[in-house]
């Protein structure tokens, strides 16, 4: 560009405003607001600080509003605001991100009632009644939900306490379980069997129905030919119940017992999951509700809503139920329903789905739109996220909250196996638990627990009630040794959290490879640490890298150490007896530690071994003198889970 051409660019752009200025400087009075083209770092980064400022106040602020809730849209996203797509073929819930379908398991809740005619000898007389038994065979929880959220907290010493014998029976439990159906109570009076009576091939079931009527409502029975008040009603006569001449030898009948069956109730970082179950049995809706993790406050929020919504001549029998469970927050232990979707019967007249519901920001149930479709299974199935998967304490409580149980009862359960299991690992989908219990007969004595058994992992532990001479109550396995075992696993409050495995590893504080020869369990300072089992006291003293220490030493062989103390017990020393359960110490830091834990030994003749998988002896085992006795009470038991209606059968001769 040369001269002329700049002034002319010059003159166009005065022409248009444009004016000559001075540069942009830096060079401002300190304290004074800057002027023209005069710029000022202080102001500038005050102004930057002001903005920020001012988001995270507002921030706060919005964060306050919502409670610290940082879900809060998580329940709209649940109603899943848009047209089914009924060409999904998959039973599971994606609205999580996920790259892969999660996996389903199926679920079995089957609570049954099963009534057997029970023999019993009551002042010298042989009694038959009709005895109510509870049967329970259920796949463990798999999603710990608000129904066992107040559960009390896992403690092993305390649970250890649940496990004792029952020094009196609140109900003499009856396990000889006679051969037919009785109706009330029938006192047996024995007499001989003709010798020229001989039973027909075959008695039908109506028959002998007919005939134990008979023999319960005819005032008198006669052993002679004839009757001694001629118009007074006579029993039958065993006489009537022959088909064949005297002299044919054809058979004996067999003693067997017809049980009928009702069913009572059938069902059914944490993520979402879907349970899909049918309610087999026509009754109230709020019912289902509770057992599946319903409160009773939101009960009464879902009936209330879907009061306009449900069929004027109500739910039909078989309806199906898809409900999606998740948490409330970052922080929450349990799952609660954000959506529930009702269905009628597969054939049922009208459309299929009848309502749903969900859970909206401010906590209500409203109405929502249907879901998108799926094909229901035909067993009741539930979709299996590993991060939700509860431990076997809590999953144990909240199956049997499911099944109605007593929370005396469920304790009992857990304390019977808690010496076996590790309480704290998490369930494995499919482990199950099968529960017989004694019924209520109406007498005020309430229900026993006569049978529990439990498997987890492909592995069943069966434990049965009985009853020795001397009235204890205890239950026992097969081989007639009770669950307990005489050392506990984890000696501690609470239990501990396990933080370091038995074995080699890094240690933490030389950062060299070496054997760690216990198990580290995490607790508060202070917490109180027990003994393991009965023993002597062998050291109550500082040991080096261990800091305070104790050892007992117990039958045997067997020895306990405990370590990192923060304090002992008072009035124990060195050579004091305790008993298991007795507080020796307190959980702390001294020694070689990085932080508050009990550091738990076990020896076996010198031999160190790994307190948690370490195969203990039983504490109890039942005396020789009962095996017969206990052996037939294992048989009526296993009879009574496996029974199912029979016909009556009879012998053939040989």
């Amino acid at each position: 560009m040369n001269a002329t051409q700049r002034r002319r660019h010059a003159a166009m752009l005065q022409a248009t405003g444009y004016e000559d200025g001075p540069a942009l400087t830096v060079q401002s009075t300190d304290g004074e607001i800057p002027q023209g083209r005069e710029l000022s770092f202080a102001w500038l980064s005050g102004t930057v600080m002001t903005g920020l400022t001012s988001v995270l106040l507002m921030g706060a602020a919005l964060y306050v509003s919502f409670q610290g809730q940082d879900t809060f849209s998580t329940a709209y996203a649940a109603l899943n605001l848009a047209a089914p797509r009924i060409d999904q073929p998959v039973a599971t819930d994606l609205t999580s991100k996920t790259s892969r379908l999660r996996p389903v398991a199926a679920t079995r809740s089957d609570r049954e009632i099963i009534e057997a005619s029970t023999r019993q000898i009551v002042d010298g007389r042989e009694i038959i009644r009709n005895q109510p038994f509870v049967r329970i065979s259920a796949t463990l929880a798999t999603t710990a939900t608000t129904l066992s959220a107040d559960i009390p907290t896992y403690d092993p010493v305390a649970i250890l306490n649940k496990a004792q014998p029952l020094t009196a029976a609140a109900l003499d439990i009856a396990t000889d379980v006679y051969g037919t159906d009785v109706d009330g109570e029938v006192a047996v009076n024995q007499t001989a069997m003709p010798d020229d009576f001989v039973p027909s091939r075959a008695i039908s079931d109506q028959g002998a129905a007919d005939f134990v009527r008979a023999m319960i409502g005819a005032p008198f029975t006669v052993d002679g030919a004839g009757p001694a008040l001629a118009y007074a009603a006579l029993a039958p006569s065993l006489q009537e119940l022959a088909s064949q001449p005297s002299g044919a030898v054809t058979g004996v009948a067999e003693n067997v017992t017809v049980v009928p069956k009702t069913t009572l109730a059938s069902g059914e970082s944490l993520g979402r999951t879907e349970r899909f179950l049918t309610v087999r049995e026509l009754g109230p809706l709020a019912d289902t509700l509770l057992r599946n993790g319903f409160t009773p406050a939101q009960v009464g929020m879902v009936e209330r809503t879907l009061a306009s919504l449900m069929p004027a001549a109500g739910l039909p029998a078989g309806i199906r139920l898809r409900i999606l469970y998740g948490p409330l927050g970052t922080g929450a232990t349990s799952l609660v329903p954000y959506r529930m979707s009702i269905y009628r019967p597969e054939g049922a007249p009208g459309d299929r789905h009848i309502a749903t519901v969900a859970l909206s920001d401010n906590g209500q149930y409203v109405v929502g739109l249907q879901p998108d479709w799926v094909d229901f299974p035909a067993e009741d199935v539930e979709q299996i996220n590993v991060g939700n998967l509860p431990s076997i304490y809590r999953s144990i409580w909240e199956t049997g909250r499911k099944h109605d149980l007593s929370d005396a009862t469920i304790e009992r359960i857990i304390a019977m196996f808690a010496y076996d299991i590790d309480m704290t690992k998490r369930i494995a989908a499919g482990d199950t638990i099968e529960i017989l219990e004694a019924g209520d007969t109406g007498d005020g004595s309430g229900e026993e627990l006569l049978y529990v058994g439990l498997t987890l992992s492909g592995t069943t532990r069966q434990l049965y009630r009985f009853t020795t001479d001397d009235g204890v109550v205890d239950f026992y396995d097969p081989d007639g040794e009770t669950g307990k075992r005489f050392l506990n696993r984890r000696p501690l409050e609470g239990g501990g959290t396990l933080r370091s495995r038995f074995g080699y590893r890094i240690h933490p504080i030389f950062k060299t490879r070496r054997l760690h020869t216990g198990v580290d369990l995490a607790a508060r300072t202070g917490t109180p640490i027990y003994a393991a089992g009965d023993g002597v006291i062998t050291h109550y003293k500082w040991q080096s890298g261990y800091g305070n220490k104790v050892e007992i030493q117990h039958v045997n062989g067997y020895e306990t150490a405990y370590g990192h103390m923060s304090r002992y017990a008072e009035g124990l020393s060195a050579g004091s007896h305790v008993r298991q359960g007795q507080v020796i110490g307190y959980v702390g830091s001294t020694g070689q530690s990085t932080g508050p834990h009990l550091h738990f030994e076990i020896k076996i003749n010198g031999n160190l071994v790994d307190p948690l998988s370490v195969k203990l002896p039983k504490d109890n085992v039942l005396a020789a003198q009962y095996r017969e006795e206990f052996d037939q009470t294992i048989a009526q038991i296993n009879d009574l889970m496996a029974r199912e209606p029979a016909p009556v059968s009879v012998a053939q001769a040989n």
